[in-house]
This record gives structure tokens, sequence and C-alpha cells, in this order.
């Protein structure tokens, strides 16, 4: 287990679209949320003390937190970083200053996702962002001048926008990695009170101008929304992606460890920050070997580099490849899939229409 997520609850504001596990601070929240990280890093890492090759910091907004309290926030994991760890904090423009980011890189952190969201000042107002098109700018170049591997988030698709203007001004900032969304409304968020609604064709244009510009500029979609620079690419979303092991830390983290029984892994989700506060354990789901395949199916093809069915096989000790078969040639027949060697690859169509591909090969399994 060298993989770690923390989860940082808190937020300066709550986007209207956001559905993410996200406070506002108040009096004797974060000190209590630090004092209980400590307990429950010092408790699994008794379990999984190796060192560390990733460790992000998700939110909420990590970079919310005060100096002292990142601080406190490091000094509360026990693990050792491995030689060549990633470290990723995300953060929000208007959280980022000179001094900030050069104690986050004497803290460690090494990489920053910065959500950017948009450099257009009316779609930003739309979204509920707090930041605006120069702070957004801003922010990315102090990042850089600090000497940090930069990703930025963007949303794509949205109402008003011009996306191959958001695009290109990611391309001129030339970051490493950009993370292109497409605007989901969630159950219960102000977006979806209002009665919004995504709109798929204009969305799926925003995503077909993302490869074309980013790719143009050496971006590679190594993912469905990720792109990058050689040698750039997240490599603890890439834990996520390949299905592998993670440990998590923090209210209503998620984590995916090794089973010790016929399961083939456990997969556990912490409760809300009061009851996370109150010591309530996480839930905890057994995962057979046949969900984790699946699983891996709906991952691994979200990437370019596939699934490679023999190493699932051995992993699961199912015979996966005499049911799959049939179903994968009929894919690579429509041109949806690559298949070699017994690992599966979506092509550019393949990964314009991953849904029904992944439900095909599903009932494959399930048959």
């Amino acid at each position: 287990m060298t993989s770690l997520y923390v989860h940082v609850p808190f937020c300066p504001t709550i986007c209207p679209y956001c559905d993410f596990h996200v406070v506002r601070r108040h009096r004797g929240v974060v000190e209590a949320y630090l004092h209980r990280l400590a307990e429950e890093a010092q408790a699994l890492y008794a379990h999984h003390p190796d060192p560390l090759d990733t460790l992000y910091f998700g939110g909420g907004t990590p970079s919310f937190l005060r100096d002292r309290e990142f601080e406190a926030l490091f000094a509360a994991l026990p693990w050792r970083l491995a030689p060549r760890a990633e470290v990723t904090l995300e953060a929000n423009p208007g959280t980022l200053d000179p001094a900030r980011l050069e104690h986050l890189k004497a803290l460690g952190v090494n990489r920053i996702s910065i959500g950017v969201q948009s450099f257009q000042d009316p779609v930003l107002k739309t979204l509920g962002r707090a930041h605006g098109r120069k702070g957004a700018f801003r922010a990315v170049e102090l990042a850089q001048e600090a000497g940090l591997r930069v990703s930025i988030d963007l949303i794509l698709g949205l109402p008003g926008q011009d996306v191959a203007a958001d695009l290109r001004e990611a391309v001129q900032l030339e970051v490493g990695h950009v993370s292109a969304y497409t605007l989901q409304i969630e159950p219960g968020t102000p977006f979806a009170v209002r009665g919004l609604e995504p709109d798929p064709e204009r969305e799926a244009a925003a995503l077909e101008q993302a490869e074309a510009i980013l790719g143009e500029a050496g971006l590679v979609r190594y993912e469905v929304s990720n792109f990058a620079r050689p040698g750039e690419e997240a490599r603890h979303n890439q834990v996520y992606w390949r299905a592998g092991f993670w440990a998590a830390l923090g209210p209503a983290a998620a984590g995916h460890y090794p089973a010790a029984n016929e399961a083939y892994s456990v997969r556990t989700t912490n409760p809300p920050l009061p009851r996370w506060l109150a010591g309530e354990p996480p839930q905890r789901e057994a995962i057979p070997p046949l969900e984790h395949a699946k699983e891996a199916l709906m991952l691994g093809l979200r990437t370019r580099e596939g699934v490679d069915l023999e190493a699932l096989e051995a992993r699961t000790g199912l015979m996966l490849w005499p049911a799959l078969e049939p179903i994968a040639a009929r894919l690579e027949a429509a041109g949806l899939l690559e298949v070699a060697e017994r690992r599966l690859r979506p092509t550019r169509a393949g990964l314009m229409r991953l849904h029904p591909v992944i439900l095909a090969l599903w009932e494959a399994l399930e048959a």
C-alpha cells in the first residue's frame, strides 16, 4: 500500500455545482479535524507502514488551510516518502501566493492541481467561483515560478463559453497537465434545484476540441478527461484507473485495500465530518473477484493504456478471456477497441462511446 488520499473538507465558498463533502470552517473545527486525522493516521499506519509513492490532498480546498495548519497536517502523517514520491495538493487560485507556495514546497508538495475551471469572467461568475480571469493566470504562473508541477482543472461545454479560448490559454501557460471535465449536475446541488441540464452534444464537441487543441500542443489524452505532456501524467490518479490499492484518511474519504478472505478487496468509506470526528468507523464493502474485474475493465478502458486481461486474470483467479473474446472481436470490428495479446484498448471512437463498450463487456462476463 504505497498511495494515500487525504480529504481536507474545508472551503472558503461552496460552488453551486459541487456535491463533494465540503464544509465551511468555524471556530475549533480545523483543530478538531487535525487531532482526529492524527489518530486515524496512526491506526492506519500500524497496518500499512510502507513508504508512500503518491500522496494526494483533495477536498474541499486543501490550500485554504493556514500555514500552521499545514504543518500540523503533515506532522499528523507518520509515513516516510519514497524517493521521487509525487505529493499533490488541490488548490483554488485565491488561496495561493508566493510565500504560501514556498511553504508548501518546503513541506514536501511537488505537484499542485489548481481549480481554474475557466479563464472567462462570465463563465466563472456562472460557476460561482471566487476568482476571476486574472487570478487564475496569476495562480498558475506563481506555482510554475515556485518550481512545482502544475495541473489545472477546466470545465468545458458550458453555456456561453468559448471552449477553444479556454483551451488555448491553458496551452499558452504551458502547464504540464489539464483535467478537462464536463459539468455534472448532481441531485441536491443548487444547479439541480434551478433545473439546469447538461447538453450532451455541446459537451461532446467540447471534448473533441480539447483533444485537438491540447493534442496539437503536446498534451496527450491519456484518460477520458485528462491530458498530459510525456512524464506529467498524474501518478496518483493512475492508481485509481489501474484498479490498484490506496489508503484514505479524513471525512467521507474512500480507500481500497487488499482482502484477507475470499473477497478480492475491501472498499472503505468514512462517514461525514461530524460522525467522523466522533470516531464512527468507516463503512466496509467486500469486493468479490468478478466485481473487481468489472471495475477494472470500466476504469482501465477510460485510459489509452487499456486493460491487460492476463494480469487481471492472475489477480482475480478468474478466466475472463473465453467470455470476453467474442464480444471484444465484435467491438474491434466496429472500430471501438484495439485487441492485442489479450490487452484491450479503446480507440478514439471507443473513448467517445465508452458506456456501451463497457456494458457489452460486462454483459459478456455476467452471461
